[in-house]
């Protein structure tokens, strides 16, 4: 991943950042072309802390022919996204371009034993049913033995054991504080979820941008 050092996110915080977004892109080479799939994942870590990122596909992707461990895939987990105008800016002479978050995990993957997919099937779904609470969670316990079994021998359990970390979390860190905050203030007045993400998160990262809102503010109080 090029990343530029204004854009790059240390590796607590890009090990933070996938693991709450838990849905990703992965990818193979199969000697002639890429291989790819979109799904969900989850972090945990090995007893020498290297962090293993768990997944399962259909029993019949063309990647589960290439989990032998030997040969590195990549990760990749992206949030939201904006694009941004040059017209927003303070300064002058600015030039288009797209703010995001992006984490890149890269490592060899194998299969699980039969034993440790159940134990994955189970964590995934537990991962993501938590953020429904106070909905009662599913679990696997819901479906009958038979349907149960159907399902885990129609998916391979994979994991990934993460040998390289890299983040980049271009949030326009490297403009001014006037030209930050005034691109901020555009892409939070953005109908799209994704533009007032990005400006939530500008906010976030550099909250100093934005402190001659707060004194106006105070300023205009009776």
């Amino acid at each position: 991943m090029y990343t530029p050092p204004s854009f790059k996110a240390d590796r607590a915080a890009s090990l933070g950042f996938a693991e709450e977004r838990g849905f990703g892109t992965v990818c193979a080479w199969d000697g002639v072309k890429p291989i790819a799939s979109a799904l969900p994942f989850y972090l945990s870590y090995a007893d020498n802390g290297a962090p293993l990122a768990a997944f399962h596909v259909a029993r019949h992707n063309p990647l589960v022919k290439l989990a032998g461990g030997d040969s590195p895939w990549l990760l990749a987990a992206t949030g939201a996204d904006a694009y941004v105008s040059p017209d927003w800016y303070v300064s002058p002479d600015q030039v288009p371009t797209w703010l995001y978050q992006a984490v890149h995990l890269t490592g060899p993957v194998r299969r699980l034993s039969d034993d440790e997919l159940g134990v994955q099937v189970d964590r995934l779904s537990a991962k993501f049913e938590d953020r429904l609470l106070p909905k009662r969670p599913w679990t696997s316990g819901k479906m009958t033995p038979g349907r149960l079994d159907a399902m885990k021998k129609a998916i391979v359990g994979l994991v990934m054991t993460v040998e390289e970390v890299e983040g980049s979390f271009k949030l326009n860190q490297h403009k001014s504080e006037a030209d930050y905050a005034a691109v901020a203030a555009e892409l939070g007045a953005q109908p799209n979820a994704g533009a007032q993400r990005i400006a939530d998160l500008m906010r976030e990262t550099l909250p100093q941008a934005f402190a001659g809102e707060t004194n106006r503010f105070e300023r205009n109080v009776p």
